[in-house]
């Protein structure tokens, strides 16, 4: 809430405090956001979930909260594809995105009764400080690895970017090529600035520009057309030996497959579930939306998720559609061992490294959030924490890029546990212990989907976590990065 330093302003102010205090329940709910649930001293001033009337408007927050499924989890999609066919594929995107957007709703929903919007403290109206530490660390965890893997593709396409443009010889050792320089240059030069904005609504602009990169990676679909399939064209040069080896023209299969079981089918829905992890971001989004309602912020998010589903779809067809059963696990690797300096995949390139830096300050911001509400919750905004707190971030990214760039088994056991809580059991535990009883009872049928909903969630936690354990004892490698 802005400060008044006149007569006239106080007034004012004294108008949007009385509106805040009815505008943020829900019409459904009991309770107000006037009634708190923090322990406040008397005389004190009760303590705030929300310091400001929203001000972003429905396209901008379909913009940030589009920018918050994205992820580099895009890149793996055609490699699910390969190996689950494409109307089971279908069949399972379809699952998880209608699952999310329940997901979702069960989020609002608890949030609309208790007028709070902040998913740490939905925790603790749930189970106390042990539900808020449990979502604020969830969150946090979440999130550092979404930044990591972002950073990840800074420092390895960067260079390889740069390397292209300038035809530059891959074995140099200047310091443009380093990726560990790079990935620091670009986190102070550009994810820092648009960390340091105070209110979420700001990064609608870079949000739209950076979808509008995404959309942009679907050109690669042009590619279907271009090369060939068993890829004779390319194995009968003398700069591709290496390819044919990889591309050979008796093991080159050029005939989808529709319904395909296999190993690495297990793989697939979490890489599906992790690809629409956003939930971190949708309360914050709903407290900044103008006009806000459970109803319009619903609409934005199955908005959003509409949108990421059908760029998912497009570019897991393509992309499996152009290599069959040879595509990679990072799908721009694929296209790069055709051509490394292929100019529309180089534009892709850069594409793909705008979205996810631009995509970084966004995750950003709920884990400033979790970290002040689990350190500092009774304390006013500070500059100097909210700064504080993204050098700090940003600091341990870097260094977690920089110094350990093999830590693949360590992002899949926190995307194996944060994810399905996130998306899963959060949700459906905090929405049947915050709906009263009175209005609906556990034997309800919301209450009763509620819990099969979190029921799901520990499945499909334990079997990510024993796919991990059997991908460790056996070598194999397999897991790819999620969200």
């Amino acid at each position: 809430m802005k400060i008044c330093v006149s007569h006239l302003q106080l007034w004012g102010c004294c108008l949007i405090h009385f509106n805040l205090l009815c505008r943020f329940d829900d019409p459904e709910g009991p309770m107000a956001e006037s009634d708190e649930f923090l322990p406040t001293g008397e005389g004190k001033k009760p303590i705030r979930f929300t310091d400001f009337e929203g001000k972003t408007s429905f396209g901008m927050s379909v913009f940030n909260l589009g920018n918050a499924i994205m992820g580099s989890g895009i890149l793996g999609l055609a490699y699910a594809m390969a190996n689950t066919g494409i109307m089971f594929f279908l069949f399972l995107l379809t699952a998880v995105a209608v699952l999310s957007c329940y997901s979702i709703h069960l989020l609002l929903k608890a949030s609309g009764v208790v007028g709070i919007r902040a998913y740490e403290q939905l925790g603790y109206r749930a189970f106390g400080m042990t539900g808020k530490l449990a979502a604020g660390i969830a969150i946090t965890l979440q999130n550092i690895g979404a930044m990591s893997s972002y950073m990840f593709i800074v420092k390895s396409e960067f260079p390889l970017v740069i390397q292209a443009f300038l035809r530059a010889d891959p074995s140099s050792t200047e310091w443009y090529l380093n990726g560990n320089y790079l990935v620091v240059l670009v986190s102070m030069g550009i994810i820092l600035p648009l960390a340091l904005m105070k209110q979420l609504g700001y990064l609608g602009y870079t949000s739209g520009f950076s979808l509008s990169c995404m959309v942009f990676f679907l050109s690669v679909i042009f590619k279907k057309f271009q090369i060939p399939c068993p890829f004779e064209e390319f194995a009968v040069n003398a700069t591709a030996t290496h390819l044919h080896s990889n591309f050979s023209l008796d093991d080159a299969h050029c005939s989808p497959g529709f319904i395909t079981i296999n190993s690495q089918t297990a793989y697939t829905i979490p890489i599906l579930a992790f690809a629409f992890v956003c939930h971190p971001e949708v309360l914050p989004i709903y407290t900044e939306l103008r006009d806000a309602t459970q109803r319009r912020m619903q609409h934005v998010s199955n908005l959003s998720i509409l949108i990421m589903y059908v760029m998912y779809f497009m570019a897991a067809l393509f992309g499996y559609l152009t290599f069959y059963g040879k595509v990679e696990p990072e799908l721009l690797h694929t296209y790069s061992r055709i051509d490394p300096y292929d100019i529309l995949i180089l534009c892709v390139r850069v594409a793909v490294l705008t979205a996810v830096t631009l995509t970084v300050p966004i995750v950003l911001f709920p884990v400033r959030r979790a970290i002040q509400q689990m350190l500092f919750p009774n304390k006013t905004f500070s500059w100097f924490r909210h700064i504080g707190i993204a050098v700090t971030l940003l600091t341990l990214i870097d260094m977690l890029v920089i110094f350990a760039p093999n830590i693949l088994g360590i992002f899949g056991v926190i995307g194996a546990t944060s994810a399905p809580c996130l998306i899963f059991i959060f949700p459906a535990v905090f929405y049947i212990r915050i709906v009263p009883k009175d209005e609906e009872p556990m034997s309800s049928t919301p209450k009763i989907l509620a819990a099969c909903f979190a029921g799901l969630g520990f499945i499909f936690m334990i079997m990510s976590l024993s796919f991990i354990i059997i991908d460790w004892t056996t070598g194999s490698s397999n897991s790819l990065g999620g969200h």
